[in-house]
């Protein structure tokens, strides 16, 4: 389809403006009666020799070296951020710190050198087919104070509960640490 020196200045005039494809298939239509698919005004802000502003920055693939880190608000940008399986466990299990403090993990790791082992055992069993939904692994975990729940892996490999007993329980350091310990134990041992 051929533009006008008129359309196509208009067209030049919204990716100036910041207009998006979307933006600007949608005012083809409403202020010209031009029907193009998304990706007909893509190639045709391509053949203006427009750059759109909110496009993503183009990277060199070729070289891992000149790659940048992601944005410190990560790739949602500053989207407020979904509690995953991983913190959901970090709570139940009380092992939150504050999210913005990045040495959270050393912290929370020299907390647990410095503690006695757990009174008694926590016994961690994986069961031999997994039906949820997402789940890598699933299985149940029994604290040393008797308090039961049931975890799950997701496909990301960040562990959660499901099912707790008691609500509101928090098992203590020394088997929040166990409890660590022998999932990762009994999943390397099923190949995971």
């Amino acid at each position: 389809m051929t533009l006008t020196p008129e359309q196509k200045q208009a067209v030049t005039t919204w990716v100036a403006a910041g207009d998006n494809l979307s933006a600007i298939q949608k005012k083809l239509a409403e202020q010209f009666q031009i029907s193009l698919t998304y990706r007909d005004v893509r190639f045709l802000v391509d053949d203006l020799d427009l750059e759109l502003k909110d496009a993503a920055p183009k990277v060199d693939a070729s070289d891992v070296s000149k790659a940048q880190a992601p944005a410190a608000g990560g790739p949602r940008g500053n989207a407020p951020e979904r509690k995953g399986f991983l913190d959901k466990a970090k709570e139940k299990l009380g092992l939150t710190k504050d999210d913005d403090d990045p040495s959270m993990v050393e912290e929370t790791a020299d907390e647990f050198d410095d503690l006695p082992p757990s009174s008694g055992s926590v016994r961690v069993e994986v069961d031999k087919v997994t039906l949820l939904p997402g789940a890598l692994a699933s299985g149940s975990v029994t604290f040393s104070d008797g308090v039961t729940g049931k975890w799950i892996v997701d496909q990301y490999g960040r562990p959660g509960f499901t099912e707790v007993s008691q609500p509101g329980y928090r098992p203590s350091p020394g088997d929040a640490q166990a409890f660590m310990q022998e999932l990762s134990r009994s999943l390397q041992q099923r190949g995971f």
